[in-house]
């Protein structure tokens, strides 16, 4: 899809604050309202907008010990990675999930109260996971930098 440069504002706007009025994106972008709501819903019906969020402050909601695990499975065999796959989307500690090429095969990023939090969901929960054969975990000691914000060319 070509973005011109309304669109491109309109999404990083939006991006900033979801919850700004039309009437509001419009004074911004120097556009109706009716003009920028038919944009949104342009670019929602593309799929370009997937969903509107509430992001939280996980200090404020006690989840701020953020652990980066790297999993690496016994097998790469296809239904070993897709019985892992479906097994960690049942983890509400699990804030994200990637396969990865390299040593290891997925890195999680866990949010969780402590290290004992942290150890638990381990025991309790990742050990349990079928096909793992090894775990690395890094503990994150600052953010630098976490945005959703997209940069649309």
């Amino acid at each position: 899809m070509d973005f011109d440069e309304i669109d491109r504002n309109l999404l990083y706007f939006l991006q900033e604050d979801a919850k700004q009025t039309t009437k509001e994106l419009s004074y911004k972008l120097g556009l109706s309202v009716t003009a920028v709501y038919e944009r949104i819903k342009k670019l929602e019906n593309a799929k370009v907008i997937s969903k509107y969020v509430a992001i939280l402050d996980r200090r404020k909601v006690d989840r701020n010990f953020v652990v980066l695990c790297h999993i690496k499975l016994t097998q790469h065999k296809k239904e070993f990675v897709l019985q892992f796959e479906k097994e960690v989307m049942d983890l509400p500690e699990v804030t994200e999930c990637f396969h990865v090429s390299g040593d290891y095969d997925y890195i999680l990023k866990i949010c969780v109260r402590d290290i004992e939090d942290y150890r638990n969901f381990m025991l309790s929960k990742l050990t349990t996971l079928q096909h793992i054969a090894s775990t690395h975990s890094s503990f994150m000691i600052s953010e630098v930098k976490n945005t959703t914000t997209i940069v649309v060319e």
